[in-house]
């Protein structure tokens, strides 16, 4: 029984490493959702305590701007489970592609699968990030027209 070189899994490497670069990518997106995140909650507890000590005009800004809060943390929630499926999909897809080459079977319709639905998974992320960054914005929108309301004679 001969050894296979190791030059012949050369090709199968190369094949596995770019799930691999996928799954860095998304991690990297996903330290700046989390850090998204634990803005959204910080800003939401500090506007929670404002709507407590509020009167009636304020109390309404307070929470147009917690619902708005709330919004943006559904979407990024949504965002990290789609960037969490899509590592988790290249993770698989990795799997695939080794158990492919070991068991000699070919199992390229499930490589084309994982690959997808992984970048259909980012898609998603992606999608949901972008939707939280326009909110943001609108909520800073509201919050520079109150402080230009507030400041006019």
């Amino acid at each position: 029984m001969s050894t296979p070189a190791p030059s012949q899994y050369l090709p199968l490497i190369q094949l596995a490493v770019t799930p691999v670069i996928l799954i860095s990518g998304v991690g990297a997106l996903m330290l700046t959702l989390t850090n998204r995140m634990g803005r959204i909650v910080d800003r939401t507890r500090t506007l929670a305590g404002q709507v407590r000590g509020a009167g009636a005009g304020e109390r309404e800004h307070f929470e147009t701007q917690l619902e708005i809060m709330w919004r943006r943390a559904k979407l990024v929630r949504r965002a990290v489970m789609f960037a969490g499926l899509s590592m988790l999909l290249s993770c698989l897809l990795v799997m695939v592609i080794f158990v492919d080459a070991s068991v000699q079977r070919e199992f390229g319709a499930e490589i084309v699968v994982f690959f997808v639905a992984s970048i259909l998974a980012l898609i998603a992320a992606l999608l949901s990030f972008l939707r939280d960054i326009v909110v943001s914005l609108h909520a800073l929108r509201l919050e520079v027209e109150r402080a230009r309301r507030s400041g006019a004679p």
